[in-house]
C-alpha cells in the first residue's frame, strides 16, 4: 500500500542519522528546500507533505496534531526509517513534540524551530476557529497577501517572499483550517519538555513576532539538553530567510548526534 502522505526521500541511509522535517502552517515540504539540499549529501533526508497540505490529500474538518504525528509514523514505518533526529518549525514544532510524546524511543534528536509549548488560550482559541471560518469563505490570498511579512521579515528576499506566498495560496483551505482547529485544542507539552532524554536544538529568528525569543528560551530552558540559537535578521522562516545559518546550526547540532 502507497504512503498516505506525499513526501520527499532524499540522500542515501549512511552512518548518518536520518532527518525528518515536518513543515508548518499553512506551507509544504519545499519550505525545507534548503536543508533538503544540504543534508541530503550526507544523509538520508524526509520531508512529508502534511495531510491537508502539498500533495497530500486533504481531509475537511478537524484534524488534531495527534493525527498529523501519527500520520508521520505511520510514513516513517513504511518507509523503514526506524530512528531519526526530528525538526520541526512553527505547527510543525508542536507536532514533532507530540511525535516525541508518541514514540521517544526512535528520535535520537529534536529540532524546534520557531514555535512553543504552551495550551492554547480561550482567546487562541477563538481566533484560531474564526481564522479557519474565514479561510473556508474566502480562500487563503487574502490571508496570505496579510500575513507575508510577517511570516518572513519585512526586508527578506524577494524571492523568498514569492516562495512563501506561492505556498501559502496554493495551500487547500479545508485542510488548513481543519489544522487550525485541531491546533487550537492542543494540549500542553511544557512539562513533556523536561522528560525529553535527547539533545535538542531550538532555533528562532530574532524577529519573529509570532513565536518571540523568549518563548524560544522557555523552552530552552524546560529542555535538559539543549541548545539556543538566535538567527538575526530574520522572522518566523529563518530556515529559508536566512539559510546558512540556519544549516550551520542545524549542521553542528547532526554532527553532534552522529558522534
Amino acid at each position: 500500500m502507497s504512503p498516505f502522505l506525499a513526501y520527499e526521500d532524499k540522500g542515501a541511509d549512511t552512518s548518518s542519522v536520518p532527518l525528518v522535517l515536518v513543515h508548518g502552517h499553512p506551507f509544504d515540504r519545499t519550505m525545507w528546500t534548503p536543508q533538503i539540499e544540504a543534508f541530503a549529501t550526507t544523509r538520508r533526508v524526509v520531508a512529508p507533505d502534511l495531510r491537508g497540505y502539498g500533495a497530500s490529500p486533504v481531509v475537511p474538518g478537524v484534524t488534531p496534531l495527534s493525527v498529523f504525528a501519527a500520520d508521520i509514523e505511520a510514513l516513517l514505518d513504511d518507509l523503514k526509517v526506524e530512528t531519526f533526529v526530528l525538526a520541526g518549525l512553527s505547527m510543525g514544532g508542536q507536532i514533532v513534540m507530540e511525535c516525541y510524546d508518541r514514540f521517544p524511543g526512535r528520535v535520537r534528536g529534536l529540532v524546534l524551530a520557531d514555535t512553543f509549548a504552551s495550551a492554547e488560550t480561550a482567546e487562541g482559541k477563538r481566533a484560531r476557529g474564526a481564522m479557519a471560518d474565514r479561510l473556508l469563505r474566502e480562500g487563503m490570498r487574502g490571508y496570505a497577501d496579510e500575513v507575508l511579512e510577517k511570516m518572513v521579515a519585512p526586508y527578506a528576499d524577494a524571492e523568498v517572499k514569492a516562495h512563501v506566498h506561492r505556498m501559502m495560496t496554493a495551500t487547500a483551505p479545508e485542510g488548513a483550517a481543519a489544522a487550525l482547529r485541531g491546533r487550537a485544542e492542543r494540549p500542553d507539552y511544557r512539562a513533556l519538555l523536561t522528560r525529553v532524554t535527547v539533545p535538542a536544538l531550538v532555533v528562532v529568528g530574532e524577529d519573529d513576532a509570532y513565536t518571540p525569543v523568549a518563548d524560544a528560551e522557555s523552552m530552552h530552558a524546560a529542555l535538559p539538553d539543549s541548545t539556543l540559537r538566535v538567527i538575526e535578521r530574520a522572522a518566523h522562516m529563518p530556515n529559508l530567510e536566512r539559510p546558512a545559518e540556519f544549516n550551520e546550526a542545524l549542521g553542528a547540532f547532526l554532527a553532534r548526534i552522529d558522534g
